[in-house]
Parts: C-alpha cells; sequence; structure tokens
C-alpha cells in the first residue's frame, strides 16, 4: 500500500438507489472539496462507478463518504479497488 502522501488511484462502484438522485453531483463535489481528480459514471447496471486520483489519506475519506449514510439515496454496498495513480486526471467530472 502506498504512503498517505503518495498519489494513488480508487475506484469504487456503488450500488443502491443511486442513480437519479443527485449522487454523482454530490460525489464530484465531496471529492473536489477533497482535492481529487476524476470522475463518476452511471453504469447499465444500475450502479455508480467512481474513480479518483490523489492522495491515499483523500481517496479513503472519500470511500468513507460513499459508504455513509449522508449520500443522496440509499447506498447499499460499496467495492473499492486501490491501484497505481495514472496522473491523466484533471478535475472532477460527471460522466
Amino acid at each position: 500500500m502506498p504512503h498517505d502522501s503518495e498519489s494513488t488511484r480508487m475506484t469504487a462502484w456503488v450500488r443502491g438507489r443511486v442513480q437519479g438522485v443527485g449522487f454523482r453531483w454530490w460525489t464530484r463535489a465531496r471529492a473536489l472539496e477533497l482535492g481529487l481528480a476524476g470522475w463518476a459514471r452511471n453504469t447499465e447496471d444500475g450502479r455508480v462507478e467512481v474513480v479518483a486520483e490523489g492522495s491515499r489519506e483523500s481517496c479513503v475519506k472519500l470511500l468513507d463518504l460513499l459508504k455513509g449514510c449522508d449520500t443522496p439515496g440509499r447506498v447499499d454496498g460499496v467495492v473499492e479497488r486501490w491501484s497505481e495513480a495514472r496522473g491523466s486526471l484533471g478535475g472532477f467530472v460527471e460522466r
């Protein structure tokens, strides 16, 4: 695992009632507050996929927020994958 200050990539798949409720907008706002780059998009199976790059500490905070009870809609579960940052992301967008 990388150190807290090293850049990392976190990919999370969020399932529940997360489409059509402002979840991607909310995720973008939280990611920007944490200084993360990446995107959030709806998937065909009803989940939201979130890709975020930045410090491990900030990615962990975003992941905790995604799993929390203050999200729009209803989150039933989150699965995440960690990998090396690619550095190709700028800003945070809804796709």
